[in-house]
């Protein structure tokens, strides 16, 4: 007879809540945390020798792009092999609902090299259970995202809503929330929620906050704007009732870097007001978005195809390039659709410029129009100083901002941002053990039990009896990220074993090719 399906014996007990850890045990039955203690008595099926290692609660991705990659491959290997068993989707452009051409074209277009998948789904509940039929290491969760909610009622337009079409909207994300939406996302500096106005947006986020809800933002603007977009974002939180996060906190752009210090002082002002506020960040000084970014809101209006048909109108192209923004110190172009245009991948848009004779401006939109994408793109824009003292706020957790793939097969055909490979491991190497910003307790704490308060999430983020079983046992002396922005296809290493729902899916550093992640839904969820 055994008492317990796993045990998990000496490790150093880090259980979430951020006070010392312990040496102890963790015994696992079926699904769930059996008991979390200094030694436990019993037999179990397996036991995982945790001596000399740190068991804690799976990691919580606060910021995936994992919509389609997940689709193409479950197993998930850069995130699972940095201990991340929660992926939360959804930052503007959700995976549902999915209702008329304009919103399918949206969600088409962000496949990238996995054009050869389909919607097979309508709704955000109906792509989350698609998942996880399908199979998924990760658990995983979503937003309803403002741009896919506005694609569907409004297109891609540069205008306000009717009375008729705004009550339209705040049903779609009503049906979202009530699926298990976290909440509602935004991502203002893009095609259409770059049109949305703070009212629009405060009425969508009321809905939200009906059931529990959290709006979540990338800000409208990250440069020269920083500060006044994120008082819009307080405003919103005010005026809807609402908890609200900031995607990715960062200020871009060399003149705004020391703007950083005004938004962190706002934000503690709000939550000293009362108003729960709480933002993300990735490890990293340089961001990953579309090379479009770049250009004025106008060129950008209509979606892609029209972008292009802007672009090739030369009165239009010499005026686009007059308003260009500031693309960074320097930015790599990791993620082209065209064959003819792939050798270009992981260089430099000043390399290719020089290369071709033309300027970076002309450069860019030459690409753009050629390749008939928004070209994936590395920015260079921010400051190490600064990242160090997102990493010190307790009240901060992490999100890759990026895709959970595997370093091999179709991920191959593009490059990516290290952060998708090395977001969490960064963070326990460089920030924990060598720089000493935070203590491991601490950075365990923001991994788990802080987003999981921030989302609602139902006995999930802490090693205690009753939670789920997903559990991470690494080696704080050794885990290491790898990849580079020359090099990013490179898995972090020092994490032993990751359990999800009480399934091993890595073993001894290895995946298991088990999919047993299940659909975490939000507090509005009214299924069974």
């Amino acid at each position: 007879m055994t008492d317990y399906d796993i045990i998990i014996r000496g490790g150093t007990v880090y259980d979430g809540y951020g006070g010392a850890p312990f040496a102890g045990d963790v015994a696992i039955t079926g699904d769930a945390i059996a008991a979390v203690a200094p030694h436990i008595d019993g037999a179990a099926r397996a036991e995982i020798d945790a001596h000399g290692l740190a068991a804690a609660p799976g990691f919580i991705n606060m910021l995936s792009w994992s919509v389609w990659s997940l689709v193409e491959d479950g197993c998930a290997q850069s995130v699972i092999r940095q201990g991340v068993t929660l992926e939360v989707m959804g930052e503007d452009m959700s995976m549902g609902p999915v209702l008329d051409d304009v919103a399918e074209e949206v969600v088409l277009n962000m496949r990238g090299d996995l054009r050869h998948h389909a919607i097979e789904w309508t709704t955000l509940g109906e792509y989350l259970e698609y998942l996880a039929a399908r199979g998924v290491a990760p658990n995983v969760a979503s937003f309803v995202g403002v741009g896919t909610v506005r694609a569907n009622v409004i297109g891609l337009d540069n205008r306000a809503p009717s009375t008729t079409e705004l009550d339209h909207m705040c049903a779609l994300v009503r049906h979202a929330m009530e699926e298990g939406a976290m909440g509602l996302a935004s991502a203002l500096i893009y095609i259409p929620s770059c049109f949305t106005s703070t009212e629009e947006l405060i009425a969508l986020a009321r809905v939200a906050a009906e059931s529990g809800g959290l709006y979540i933002s990338h800000l409208r603007s990250e440069e020269d704007r920083f500060l006044e977009a994120l008082d819009e974002l307080l405003t919103i939180a005010r005026a809807a009732n609402i908890r609200a996060e900031i995607y990715h906190l960062k200020a871009a752009g060399r003149a705004n870097w020391h703007k950083l210090d005004a938004a962190i002082a706002k934000v503690e002002a709000a939550r000293a007001e009362g108003l729960q506020i709480t933002a993300d960040m990735y490890t990293y000084p340089a961001s990953q978005t579309g090379l479009d970014a770049s250009l004025p809101q106008w060129v950008r209006e209509g979606g892609l195809d029209a972008m292009v048909a802007r672009l090739q109108d030369p009165a239009m192209r010499e005026r686009a390039k007059q308003e260009i923004a500031p693309m960074g110190e320097s930015s790599l172009l990791v993620g082209f659709e065209s064959e003819a245009l792939k050798p270009l991948t992981g260089k430099p848009l000043s390399e290719i410029a020089a290369a071709r004779g033309r300027s970076p401006e002309d450069t860019m939109i030459d690409l753009i129009v050629e390749d008939h994408s928004r070209i994936s793109t590395v920015y260079f824009s921010m400051s190490e100083e600064n990242v160090r003292k997102k990493v010190a706020l307790p009240w901060v957790s992490f999100g890759s901002d990026g895709e959970a793939i595997a370093a091999e097969g179709v991920f191959l055909r593009s490059s990516t941002h290290p952060r998708t490979y090395g977001n969490f491991a960064r963070l326990l190497a460089k920030y924990v053990r060598e720089e000493q910003i935070i203590p491991l307790e601490e950075a365990v704490r923001r991994l788990t039990t802080l987003p999981a308060a921030t989302l609602k999430l139902d006995r999930r983020g802490a090693l205690q009896a009753g939670h789920f079983a997903d559990v991470v046992v690494f080696d704080p002396a050794t885990v290491q990220d790898h990849a580079t922005f020359e090099n990013p296809h490179q898995y972090s290493t020092g994490v032993h074993h990751v359990l999800v729902n009480g399934v091993p899916v890595l073993r001894d550093g290895e995946h298991t090719g088990a999919t047993p992640g299940r659909v975490v839904r939000g507090p509005g969820w009214r299924g069974g």
